[in-house]
């Protein structure tokens, strides 16, 4: 008898437990993450109440599995514009709540005597909120179009990247097993130079790509090469000594910024549902029972300090990006959780062994609890906010309102800051490309060269390949922003800028001279004085040729073609500018969006009609339907079904709004249940009454709405009669209708 593999038969403990415990928990109206851990906890080896996993070692191969899905769905979501757009509010919230809880964390691992390590890994647990439970709260209690919203959105994104840099960290710390600073720089360069690296060549390469086999991405195929390339990462990443689940977000993140990414998010949902069940329902089966009650103290002290620590540090932070209080303590309150970034470190402690085994549960254990709280932290924030109204000194108060009004002040940047930034920026990324371009080929491609052509011969070959390869970016850094709008303006302005201004050419083309001498020093064993001279002469030759400056000007065109892609598109849907969005944001309103449905009272109805200016005292900006959009519409303007209204107002306004859509959808009573249309037969008998008389005279259509659709007379058969046709007694008629209704056909009741 055939045995099935433990792998399968694991699977289906974990699958099978997962979907029971779910539906138990989707009608107790819990967070389905909850559900995938309990099913985890029964089925697993501690519990067995029903059947466990054969092999442990599954376990850990699925949960890396459903890791990496998660972390490529995460990237996917994450977008590097995205950070860059956020804005202070979120950079600033987020550290604040990074640094704040990651200490606190650390102090009460510490106070706990639990040790160095996992104090450490503690703090970082502790420090990310929970993306995937925010998202799925404010879905249901209605708040994604809520102002305070936005700014949590921001903060999460930022996390998002904290947390990926702190698994590095916590990894380069626990291989050393202490903080080493010039190790911890190191690998801080290491990672840097890496993440910009693949974004760069990412951005390059894998739009374009896309785009050129854009016919033949169907939803089969372009889901089987999303998921290549997520895993092509995965391997790179692990090659440069990476983890997978930072190769997985890497490239989430390149295929966040390509016009596919909406189509691959939707498609991979489905996978990364199913794998994120798997890691969860892991997670639950790591989990020994008895440790949460041998630990339910330190398990109630650091429940306590997330829910408390989460609020006071994110509250603090927003308030110190310059946003009001209410949005400061909305903010606090929604993100007082941890959640599966905490259950990643702890995976990652676990599989380095630096952690105890009691960390893991523990860390769990705080998870849920505080994961079963969050709707009524968030719902707790609107009390909270108006206590502190009515006890708040007013001197406190009007200070808060200056400083929130003066930090949203704009202020222009000098000329100095704009190009210096610039050049930070260029030089930076060009720099950190041409590095990993080199080291890559000196470690690979070369010796391969080399060993087909030994001696000298293979060494100038490699040499000049790798030079042609880099050369457009030794352009890029040596003659970029020089003859832009800022460069110029300081030129003119003051001869005393010119000195700095060459300065700052001389320094990009010594750093150019020091990247070429890498590849010349390894390739080449001459004399120093020779090889600054073959330096020097390629920088020559790279500043005044003519067809390398056409070869980089067209790299960056497309290079930035690929990276606004999808943002122009975006735009080209937009209902409104980002632009406008923001100067509303000044004033506290802002844009939202609802859908029609199909059969709400708005249908049919025109703005004039509805009057939502008067009854809630918000604005239809535009009424998006299909590919058409309609900007301002006129109040003539009718409302179809699936339109997408986007309206502008400030919270409570839209607030109201949303009720009174619900409202409104709801109180339309169930359709009654309808007949299925059908095809059947009748016989035309004597006494019918529909003898002698034409299909039209008869009335079928008009009258009983349904359609003949043969006849068959004796012998013969007429498909789709003509409406002239007489019907005759003996007729076997064919016909689409109703049941009900061809009964009485079929009794003659029609024609009258």
């Amino acid at each position: 008898m055939s045995q099935i593999p433990s792998l399968i038969s694991d699977l289906a403990v974990i699958l099978i437990s997962a979907g029971l415990i779910t539906l138990l928990f989707k009608k107790l109206k819990q967070p389905v993450v909850l559900g995938y851990i309990v099913a985890g906890i029964l089925a697993g080896p501690s519990v067995k109440l029903i059947p466990t996993v054969s092999n442990v070692e599954s376990i850990h191969i699925w949960a890396d599995i459903g890791v990496i899905f998660l972390l490529f769905a995460l990237g996917l979501e994450f977008s590097f514009k995205k950070l860059v757009k956020v804005g202070g509010t979120a950079t600033i919230g987020a550290i604040t709540i990074v640094i704040g809880m990651m200490t606190l964390g650390y102090i009460t691992g510490l106070a706990l005597g639990w040790g160095h390590m996992n104090s450490l890994f503690l703090g970082g647990m502790l420090s990310m909120s929970s993306t995937t439970i925010i998202f799925k709260a404010f879905d249901d209690m209605g708040l994604r179009n809520q102002r305070f919203a936005g700014v949590v959105f921001g903060i999460l994104v930022v996390e998002d990247l904290f947390a990926v840099l702190l698994m590095v960290l916590l990894s380069t710390v626990s291989v050393s097993k202490h903080v080493e600073g010039m190790d911890l720089l190191y690998s801080v360069v290491k990672l840097g130079v890496f993440l910009l690296f693949c974004f760069v060549v990412g951005i390059y390469l894998i739009p374009s790509f896309l785009k050129a086999f854009k016919r033949f991405l169907n939803d089969e195929t372009l889901l089987i090469v999303s998921i290549g390339l997520c895993l092509g990462m995965v391997i790179i990443a692990t090659k440069a000594g990476f983890s997978s689940a930072l190769g997985a977000f890497i490239m989430g993140s390149i295929l966040a910024e390509t016009i596919e990414a909406e189509h691959i998010d939707r498609l991979i949902k489905p996978v990364k549902d199913l794998f994120g069940a798997i890691f969860f329902v892991s997670v639950g089966m790591l989990i020994a029972p008895e440790l949460l009650w041998e630990y339910k103290i330190p398990i109630l002290i650091i429940t306590v300090i997330v829910i408390i620590g989460q609020i006071l540090f994110a509250s603090f932070g927003v308030l110190l990006s310059g946003q009001p209080l209410k949005i400061a303590i909305h903010t606090g309150f929604s993100l007082a959780q941890i959640g599966e970034f905490a259950f990643i470190i702890a995976s990652l402690g676990l599989s380095l062994g630096v952690t105890s085994h009691y960390l893991y549960p523990i860390v769990v254990a705080v998870s849920v609890i505080t994961t079963f709280f969050t709707p009524y932290m968030i719902r707790l924030a609107d009390p909270v906010c108006r206590y502190a109204d009515q006890k708040m000194p007013q001197s406190w108060n009007r200070f808060l309102i200056r400083y929130s009004s003066g930090s949203n002040t704009i202020r222009q940047k000098s000329t100095w800051n704009k190009l210096i930034h610039s050049l930070i920026r260029i030089v930076g990324t060009y720099t950190a490309v041409s590095l990993v371009l080199i080291f890559t080929w000196l470690q690979f491609v070369s010796p391969i060269i080399i060993k087909w052509l030994p001696d000298f011969k293979g060494s100038i070959i490699s040499l000049i390949v790798i030079l042609l390869v880099i050369s457009p970016m030794l352009r890029a850094i040596m003659m970029k922003k020089n003859h832009s709008e800022e460069f110029q303006r300081l030129w003119m302005d003051s001869k005393y800028n010119r000195g700095p201004l060459v300065s700052l050419i001389i320094l990009r083309i010594l750093l150019c001279i020091g990247l070429v001498m890498i590849p010349v020093t390894r390739l080449l064993n001459i004399a120093i004085g020779l090889m600054l001279a073959i330096a020097t002469t390629v920088i020559v030759i790279v500043m005044l040729s003519k067809r390398l400056k056409r070869h980089s000007i067209l790299m960056e065109r497309r290079f930035f073609s690929n990276l606004t892609a999808r943002e122009v598109e975006k735009n080209r849907k937009a209902p409104v500018t980002e632009r406008f969005t923001n100067h509303l944001l000044e004033r506290d309103l802002h844009l939202a969006d609802f859908e029609v449905q199909q059969n709400s009272p708005c249908v049919g109805k025109t703005l004039k009609e509805l009057n939502f200016r008067q009854l809630f005292n918000v604005n239809i900006v535009t009424v998006m339907r299909g590919e058409k959009r309609l900007n301002i519409p006129g109040g003539e303007e009718r409302i179809f079904p699936f339109d997408k209204l986007v309206v502008v107002g400030n919270d409570d306004d839209l607030l109201h709004f949303r009720d009174y859509i619900d409202m409104q959808y709801k109180s339309i009573p169930a359709m009654q249940p309808t007949n299925e249309v059908n095809i059947e037969q009748f016989l035309i008998v004597r006494s019918s009454n529909l003898i002698g008389h034409t299909i039209r005279e008869s009335g079928i259509r008009d009258k009983a709405a349904c359609l003949v659709i043969g006849i068959e007379r004796g012998d013969t058969s007429i498909k789709n009669p003509e409406p002239s046709t007489i019907f005759e007694e003996g007729d076997v008629v064919w016909i689409v209708g109703e049941h009900d209704k061809v009964l009485l056909l079929s009794d003659g009741n029609i024609v009258q």
